[in-house]
């Protein structure tokens, strides 16, 4: 279940292993900038927090433990749109016991590319 900033923007998780996860986001009006489509911050956010919980449940299958949280968010806008749903899939580059490297694609659900994000992740503890 979503919280935070990903409740808020309505994103839903719909599958995730420790090789990458798959959310999505039905576009509304509260996702718009002031033009009419999608306002690039909710790609931002939408691959940050796919790169997160995937580089999380990578660390807990391994059994390295702990979180991690980002350190670089990179995303490059493609297309622009004002309806539909927005489908984020990411995909490992690197993982390592310090940092981890998430591609993050997003598309429509027919598959066009919207936006592509990179993430860098630190490993961190757990805080207490």
């Amino acid at each position: 279940m979503a919280t935070g900033l990903d409740a808020q923007l309505g994103m839903r998780i719909l599958e995730g292993t420790g090789d990458g996860l798959v959310a999505e986001i039905a576009i509304s009006p509260i996702h718009h900038q002031p033009f009419g489509i999608v306002h690039g911050g909710v790609y931002c956010a939408m691959a940050e927090s796919v790169a997160s919980v995937s580089g999380f449940l990578w660390l807990e299958q391994t059994g390295i433990g702990g979180t991690a949280v980002g350190v670089n968010n990179s995303t490059d806008f493609l297309k622009s749109v004002s309806e539909g749903t927005i489908v984020a899939r990411s995909t490992p580059v690197h993982r390592g016991r310090r940092q981890q490297l998430w591609q993050v694609d997003m598309t429509l659900t027919d598959g066009t590319l919207l936006a592509q994000g990179r993430v860098r992740l630190q490993n961190v503890p757990v805080p207490s």
